[in-house]
């Protein structure tokens, strides 16, 4: 029970990594707050499945590319809270919603660009915004980033762009927050076998296999293999690492 007595936010936890890490911060002892855009079945169904292993969670939603919403998404956490008796205080936020939205360079429009950044990079900052005002000393703020960064590939060049912004807001918010004693990280996933990347995973096998010969492990990562590094970065373990990019890809193009 790493997480014991500990309050954790998950954006974007209604399927894939999002869920894996809701999932396992309540299995070490946390109060999970389940976000979706909006309010709805998945969503629900998390909160019932981390409740019937007598896990505390429940779910909140706002689309967070819409500043005007997380007031009332705030409002919603803090009441959830005090329904379950406890303080108005977050200690791990997770900003982990994101989309991807496929499409050459040269064809790339500006609403597909405006909706990657809107969600992926200002969706993110802004909650961070509001959930530092609740995060005492200790806190943790993880961002889950890509390791696209690091590499051009085809027909991603926006989705990859909002990631690097992500990076370099991680550098900024822990050196705006270290005073306070919150650590701000960016966690890296590689290749996962999600929702979002089941066109070229799951669905094309010869997809697949060029993604396996590009890990010094062979294999496509789960969301639980991202969500147990999320766990190291949500604990004590990590009170010494803030600022930092954390790979997880199973040694990709090493």
């Amino acid at each position: 029970m790493k997480l014991q007595n500990k309050t954790v936010l998950v954006t974007g936890s209604s399927r894939g990594i999002g869920r894996a890490i809701a999932e396992l911060m309540a299995a070490e002892g946390a109060t999970v707050m389940v976000h979706s855009r909006q309010s709805g079945s998945d969503a629900e169904a998390v909160v019932r499945g981390i409740q019937a292993k007598e896990g505390r969670a429940f779910a909140v939603n706002a689309d967070l590319t819409e500043v005007e919403s997380l007031e009332p998404l705030f409002a919603s956490i803090r009441a959830g809270l005090a329904q379950l008796g406890l303080p108005p205080r977050l200690d791990v936020v997770f900003n982990n919603a994101g989309i991807n939205i496929p499409a050459p360079f040269l064809e790339t429009t500006p609403s597909q660009f405006d909706a990657l950044f809107h969600l992926n990079v200002r969706g993110l900052f802004f909650v961070t915004q509001h959930a530092v005002k609740l995060m005492p000393a200790g806190g943790k703020v993880v961002n889950l980033s890509s390791a696209v960064v690091h590499a051009a590939f085809e027909n991603i060049a926006a989705y990859s762009a909002t990631k690097g912004a992500v990076d370099v807001l991680t550098r900024h918010l822990a050196a705006h927050l270290g005073p306070r004693g919150i650590t701000v990280n960016s966690l890296s996933p590689g290749a996962t076998d999600t929702d979002m990347n089941a066109s070229w995973l799951r669905e094309n096998e010869q997809g697949a296999e060029a993604v396996k010969s590009m890990q010094a492990l062979q294999r496509v990562g789960t969301p639980s293999d991202i969500a147990r590094v999320a766990l190291f970065l949500a604990t004590s373990d990590s009170d010494w690492v803030t600022g930092q990019v954390l790979e997880a890809s199973g040694g990709w193009k090493l």
